[in-house]
């Protein structure tokens, strides 16, 4: 299989990955912006279905083992979440049976391709230590789906929890690193601006979890109030029943 491709046609494919999964992170932002809460829209999801093909197909084209790693993982996670959001079963079979096949295919075809599956894992253009480092902050940022996914099912819904966004933060500082190591602006540019939507949904769901903690507390010291109102009209109610008591036996020992 020949794959001696122009650079700058593996970096072109690099870069179109990287522009359907910062599209799906500008989706995601916008709506959680507008609604003050960290939300998981269905764009999200399909966005990185697109995203994570194309980027798998780049990481062959570079013969990069550290970039290929996390997507199969992920890829699954997606097609998940795509069925939590009921898009799946409105899906045909047969586009249902691409998607959940095509990835499985391309691992056979990569494990037929003798001389490409050992540079993947034995690459002369990459120090074993840079590889290693490069894989790491690819399990890591491919952990964040996997705990997204725990998360998701225990509660039967398709979330992005705040522990999706740290992992994510952790994971993109790496692959960040590993791609100032390898002179790599397509994984540089676009962990860039992911780093910048996870610190703000951080900070929209630290603060979401503030303003949940305050309204707790609000509705505690509200019903605290309500029972220390309603113990001193008992009080009011007892002493105006003592107060009764007593005119009545006033009356009875004046007559």
């Amino acid at each position: 299989m020949d794959l001696n491709f122009p650079s700058w046609l593996i970096f072109a494919i690099g870069f179109l990955a990287q522009l359907f999964f910062t599209a799906r992170t500008l989706i995601q932002w916008f709506d959680s912006e507008k609604s003050k809460h960290i939300e998981s829209p269905a764009g999200y999801w399909i966005f990185s279905v697109l995203g994570s093909w194309i980027m798998f197909f780049y990481g062959v084209l570079r013969n990069d083992f550290a970039i290929i790693l996390g997507q199969i993982i992920s890829y699954y996670v997606y097609l998940w979440n795509l069925s939590a959001k009921g898009i799946w079963k409105r899906m045909a079979p047969a586009i249902r049976l691409v998607l959940v096949a095509t990835p499985v295919a391309a691992v056979i075809l990569l494990h037929n391709t003798v001389e490409l599956f050992r540079n993947l894992f034995s690459n002369s253009e990459i120090p074993a230590w840079l590889l290693l480092f490069g894989s790491a902050g690819q399990i890591i940022f491919t952990l964040r789906f996997v705990y997204q996914w725990i998360y998701s099912r225990r509660r039967k819904v398709s979330a992005l929890p705040l522990g999706f966004w740290i992992i994510s933060l952790a994971g993109s500082s790496a692959i960040i690193a590993y791609g100032i190591f390898r002179k790599d602006p397509v994984l540089i540019l676009g962990q860039s601006f992911g780093i910048v939507a996870y610190i703000r949904n951080l900070m929209i769901g630290i603060r979401e979890k503030d303003g949940a903690k305050d309204g707790s507390s609000g509705a505690k010291d509200g019903s605290s109030g309500a029972k220390d109102s309603s113990s001193a009209e008992k009080d009011s109610n007892s002493g105006a029943k003592d107060g009764s008591q007593r005119a009545e036996t006033i009356t009875e020992d004046r007559q």
